[in-house]
């Protein structure tokens, strides 16, 4: 049986409900979907070892569940403020018969960011799948409203920490594994709103492309996935009480996706089966065309 992807989840209009960044999947109405009762593996990660920053909510913790049921160990990075959150993501990878590893912390910190890459490894002795998902976020109203913290801290987020993550897995990176980035449609659309997160979302376009090459040669595969408007926590944190309201209604399906509805997308690039996928923007936007 099919079913329509227009009417699939829900739609616009949503609640304002504002909260604080990072924000709380369990205070979003509605709450998002991570595929926690419906994603079914079958075995395309069996035996790996995967890595997923920002692991705790919306498309890392859909991953998380789903690398999960493929049969991949997984560890995740989080804020420590998130704690709560990715204890809820630790217990789905349990009950599907993986094991989980907690890593809370920054990943701006290159300290921390060859850390969790070697504690991973130690856990688990392998390192498969390094997925790039960790972000920050925060909406102008014009250039003079950028402060300069807030410019500096959203690159060092979003390009600085993937960059300081790759390296420190790179080394434990053998022929066959996979790095995967979480940019956006921004990237190739940047909003006038959003223009710091827009800048690094090409920036991390651009490393995909980069990186693919570079390590080619190793065998290693670069790839990165290009998410439209979904549901997060990201959504109520970082933007206004308007903007939730209508959320979504802008790209051709009128709803945002939901992160259950990308994890397929993840688990395809980090799969053997994708042993000729490398240096691919892989589009995820309800029809929003992305040239």
């Amino acid at each position: 049986m099919t079913t329509n992807p227009l009417h699939k989840y829900p739609r616009p209009p949503f609640p304002g409900q504002p909260q604080s960044f990072p924000g709380k999947t369990d205070k979003m109405t509605p709450e998002p979907d991570h595929g926690e009762e419906s994603y079914k593996g079958s075995g395309k990660l069996a035996g790996q070892a995967a890595l997923i920053t920002g692991g705790d909510s919306g498309i890392g913790r859909a991953v998380a569940i789903a690398y999960a049921r493929e049969g991949a160990d997984v560890a995740i990075s989080y804020l420590p403020d998130e704690q709560k959150d990715a204890e809820t993501v630790g217990a789905w990878i349990e009950k599907a018969g993986r094991r989980f590893l907690l890593l809370p912390g920054d990943i701006t910190d290159p300290a921390y960011a060859r850390e969790l890459v070697e504690r991973t490894v130690s856990a688990y002795g392998r390192l498969d799948v390094v997925v790039n998902n960790a972000a920050f976020q925060q909406p102008n109203q014009g250039l003079d409203a950028i402060e300069d913290a807030i410019f500096e801290k959203t690159f060092r987020t979003n390009v600085f920490g993937p960059f300081y993550v790759t390296k420190a897995a790179l080394p434990h990176l053998k022929p066959g594994a996979s790095v995967i980035f979480t940019s956006s449609v921004n990237s190739k659309h940047p909003m006038p709103t959003l223009v710091a997160y827009s800048a690094t979302k090409g920036a991390l376009s651009n490393l995909v492309l980069s990186l693919s090459q570079l390590l080619a040669e190793k065998g290693i595969r670069v790839n990165g996935v290009l998410p439209g408007p979904i549901w997060t926590p990201f959504i109520p944190s970082g933007m206004s009480e308007d903007a939730v309201k209508s959320f979504g209604e802008q790209v051709p399906f009128g709803r945002p996706g939901q992160p259950a509805e990308l994890a397929s997308a993840y688990v395809m690039l980090a799969s053997g089966e994708s042993s000729y996928t490398s240096g691919a923007l892989i589009t995820v936007a309800g029809a929003m065309p992305v040239l």
